[in-house]
This record gives structure tokens, sequence and C-alpha cells, in this order.
């Protein structure tokens, strides 16, 4: 048995410690964490117990621990994503192989240093483009590319994002604007871009339109208060009130998807049909009632403590209490991309925050065959081709095949294939076992920093000339 790489995780909040820690737990043969770096004394000591980091190799700051000198192999840079260069390049110069957190960074500038970093020092940098591990998107990869579809003729693919997730992280949350965390359509879909150009190639031309029509003051009901727990007239028919959301109903959202109770499930799945039920029936049930303390993400990003009390002090007190329409979010709620691609092939993104679901949609079509497909994050995925000839519909259920945790697997997926890579040798950012190189991965953000200059200056981009100017 070969030795496990050793591993410095820079960031250990909800992906540090929630995504890609746990592949360590599981896969102790395979790579384990040696010395951590995280500002935030509770998470450090969380993560460094975890994985049972002595008190010597916990630290503060990633710029304390680059001073070690190399003390693993590898690194993971999991800190927010305008705090991604700095610890991603001083990593790359010591030395260490590099998982970086997408996207990369929050400027094009930064964006190109880290590659041409990697490049430079021959170190493998690799992008969390988690959803190229996933069973569901690389088998519509493989159709694809097969030729069963024929020639790519246009595509449409659809983010949706579910109306509390939007709240959450993008209006109430730490991508609320775009001073923080830079546009969305780089924080949210660079890795739509990154599935576009993996099935069509490198792209042509596009433009962009989209708003902020929402989420805004003006839309904010007659007396509403700038917090929910001040006494919101119109509590019950407000989708976005928070302590309903954050203390019942994003806690049932996650027992209907993940429990592996089907009781449950299916208890979860009716109350949320019905959300008035829920503090009449949830004490009814106690496998409900048990499961309703579902203290993971996104309820573990409003309290450190993930208590019911600890919650709603939180809500009192913090910014997920806030009423969406009085927070200081300008990020956009909506925004449609349309590309023109090098093979001839055209695609319209769609990225918006009013969904009911947490779902990934696109249809394909081809000159043999149409494939329609539905992302739900390893639940209720599926693929169906559509023959143009037959008119025979054959359809590939996938939810059997990945986690429902995770992204669909693709957690999981990424961090294999980097122990794989690393584990390969050699020089440069393309050793196997990575399914991108940093290079590559650049595409979809220069895709993404481009859709957001095309929607900003109302006209269309030329790729290669926007690729040139970089």
């Amino acid at each position: 048995m070969s030795t496990p790489l050793t591993a410095i995780m820079i960031g250990a909040g909800e992906r540090g410690y929630a995504a890609y820690g746990p592949y360590a737990l599981a896969h102790p043969d395979e790579i384990q964490f040696t010395a951590v770096a995280e500002p935030n004394d509770a998470r450090r000591t969380r993560f460094a117990e975890a994985h049972a980091i002595p008190p010597d190799r916990r630290f503060r700051t990633w710029e304390d621990l680059i001073e070690q000198g190399k003390v693993a192999d590898a690194a993971l840079v999991c800190t927010m994503d305008t705090l991604h260069t700095g610890p991603a390049v001083a990593a790359l110069e010591a030395g260490y192989d590099v998982l970086l957190e997408k996207p990369m960074a929050a400027t094009l500038t930064d964006c190109v240093r880290l590659v041409e970093t990697a490049e430079r020092t021959g170190q493998l940098l690799q992008v969390t483009y988690v959803l190229r591990y996933t069973p569901f998107f690389s088998t519509l990869h493989d159709v694809v590319a097969s030729g069963r579809l024929g020639e790519i003729v246009t595509v449409e693919h659809r983010e949706n994002v579910v109306t509390w997730h939007m709240a959450h992280a993008y209006v109430r949350g730490k991508w609320r604007r775009r001073d923080l965390c830079g546009a969305i359509i780089l924080a949210k879909c660079c890795h739509d871009f990154d599935v576009l150009t993996w099935n069509l190639g490198r792209c042509a031309r596009l433009n962009s339109f989209g708003s902020l029509r929402h989420f805004r003051a003006e839309n904010a009901p007659p007396g509403a208060p700038e917090r929910c727990t001040d006494g919101c007239p119109i509590s019950d028919a407000c989708p976005h009130y928070a302590p309903r959301l954050y203390l019942d109903l994003i806690p049932l959202y996650h027992v209907a998807r993940h429990s592996p109770d089907p009781a449950e499930r299916l208890g979860a799945t009716v109350i949320l049909a019905f959300p008035r039920l829920v503090k009449q029936i949830r004490r009814r049930i106690p496998p409900l009632d048990r499961a309703l303390d579902y203290q993971e993400w996104p309820i573990s990003a409003i309290s450190e403590d993930t208590s019911r009390e600890a919650r709603r002090r939180a809500l009192e007190t913090g910014p997920y209490g806030r009423c969406v329409y009085r927070c200081d979010n300008d990020v956009l709620d909506h925004q449609t991309v349309n590309m023109a691609f090098e093979s001839g092939a055209t695609a319209v993104l769609v990225m918006q925050g009013h969904s009911h679901e947490e779902a990934r949609t696109m249809r394909y079509e081809g000159t043999r065959a149409t494939l329609r497909g539905k992302f739900a994050y390893g639940l209720d995925d599926v693929i169906e081709i559509h023959d143009h000839l037959t008119g025979k519909v054959e359809r590939i259920g996938l939810s059997d095949r990945g986690s429902t945790m995770g992204h669909g697997g693709g957690d999981a997926g990424v961090m294999a294939a980097f122990v794989r890579a690393v584990r390969g040798g050699g020089a440069g950012s393309d050793r196997t076992g990575a399914l991108t190189t940093a290079r590559e991965s650049l595409e979809s953000h220069l895709m993404a920093f481009a859709a957001d200059r095309a929607r900003r200056e109302n006209r269309i981009v030329d790729m290669a000339a926007f690729r040139r100017q970089v």
C-alpha cells in the first residue's frame, strides 16, 4: 500500500471542512491533512480536531503556515473568492501542488496570475470544477462526444437557483455584493461555462442581459421592518421570512432530499407542500422531529452554535435575519448569456434565483437526436435522448449512480482526481487524474468576465480579441 499524501488546508470554512475534509477522513490511505490555517478560532479548532492535527500545526494565517516551508505534499485553498490569490500563489511558489476552490479569483488579472504561476513553477493547479466528476455530467459528456446526437446545433443550459438559496447567499449572505465576491455570473456560473466549453469547445462571441429585479428596497411590502424579527406584518405571506426558513423550512428541505429514511423524506415533502403544518405536526412525529435538528449548511452559516435558540438569536442580530428588501445587496438575480461557438453551435445560459427547486436543466439539439437533462445534485437526475429517426426515447436514470450529498458526488470525485493527479508526478498542470488543466479552467473564467462586460457595456464581445487583451 502506498503512503498517503499529506496536505495542508488553507481556509477551514464550509467548503474546506464539510466538502473536502470528509474525503480524507473516509480515505486515510489516500490523503491526510497535517496542518491548517484559518483565522476563525472555532473553525480552526473544529477542523484540527477532526483531523488530529497537533497544536503546533494550527495557524491563524496562511502566511504563518507558508513560512514554515513545505510541510506537506499538497495544499487546498478554500478561502473566500477574493482571498484566493495570495495563498494559492504562495503555495505554488513554495512547491505545493494546489487544489483551488472555484472561482479561481474574483478578478481577471488574478486568474491569469494564478495560471502563469502554476506554469512557471511546474506545480499542479487544479480548480474544483466538481461537476465534471459527477455521474450526470460525465455521462452527458460521453453522450455528446460519442456522436449519438450528431452535430450539436444549439444548447439551452439553465442554472436554476432555488429562491431560499438566492436569498441566503446572494441577498443576505457573503456573495451579495460585487465588491465582496465579484460578479454573480462568475461566482455562480463558472461551473456552467466550464461544462459548455467541455462539450462544445471554445466560444467565439457572446452577449448578455440581466438585472437585479426583485430584491430591491422599492419592492418592500408596506410596513416591512429592517429585520424579519422586528415584527413583520406580512410574515405569514412572505416566502423569505427568515425565522420560518432557518428554523423550519430549510431543515425540512434537506430532510426531504437527503434523509436515508423514506418515511422522513415523505413526511418532510408533505409538510413542505403545506408549510403551516410544521409547528403542529413535527412534535407528533419523533423521527421527523429528530430529522429537523439538521445543522449543516446553510444552517451552519448563520451561527457557529447551531442550536435552535442560537439560530434564533443570530437572526435577531446577524445578516441572515434581515428583510430581503432591506439588504445592501447589488448582485443580479437573473442573467442570460447568448453564445456562438467556434464549432458553429449556439448556446444560451440562463441563471436565475427564483426557482422552486435547486437544479440545472439543459437541452442539447443535435442533427440526429435531442438530449434533455436534469441535474438535481444526485436526486431525480435523468438524461433523455429523443431519436429523430425512430422517435424512440432512451431514458438514462442517474440518481442511483452518485451520492445525494456533495454536488451529486462531485466533491468526492474532484478530491479523488486530485490525489491521482498529484501521485501521477511529472511537471505542469496536466497530470493524469485531473480532467482539466489550469489554463483550460481559465477559459470558463474568461467567458464569465466577458459576459459581465457585455452586459454592463451592452455589446457583443469577440472572445478572440478578449483573449488577446488578456
